[in-house]
């Protein structure tokens, strides 16, 4: 009887050790910060060949930087997804149609995560990518 009140006791003492937290889990998790789905990007668009790039910095929530309209480019780019920093798979079939000279880069943090994507309006697929952010992100009208 002996042996089996020690036991219990072991048993009892083990789980209820185990409800309460892990002090290793604790202090290897980061902390949680405002700065961990920071929005913050460099735009360079340059608009037509030979033409001279415009940069403009945006930083969303709260929308900010020097773009000429961070809340509705942010707006633009929380409707598009970060989907739309991913490139073009190189075995896409897309439209052989041209639809203009200007191109873009964007490179930063969306939502915390590193973006470097180019854009261009050099086919189809291209042209989709570019119209997802709109004329209002890249801030250079269309021809």
């Amino acid at each position: 009887m002996r042996r089996s009140a020690a036991v219990l006791v072991a048993v009892a003492f083990a789980a209820l050790s185990a409800c309460g937290s892990d002090a290793s889990s604790d202090d290897d998790a980061k902390p949680s910060s405002a700065n961990d789905a920071k929005t913050s990007l460099t735009i360079v668009v340059t608009p037509d060949q030979g033409a001279e790039a415009s940069t403009y910095e945006l930083t969303c929530d709260p929308a900010g930087g020097d773009h000429p309209q961070p809340q509705a480019a942010c707006d633009a780019l929380a409707a598009a997804g970060a989907e739309v920093f991913d490139a073009v798979p190189s075995d896409q079939a897309c439209t052989a149609i041209f639809g203009g000279p200007q191109t873009a880069t964007v490179k930063g943090s969306f939502d915390g995560k590193d973006v470097d994507a180019t854009f261009k309006r050099s086919d189809g697929c291209e042209i989709e990518r570019w119209e997802q952010l709109g004329t209002t992100f890249f801030n250079v009208p269309l021809q």
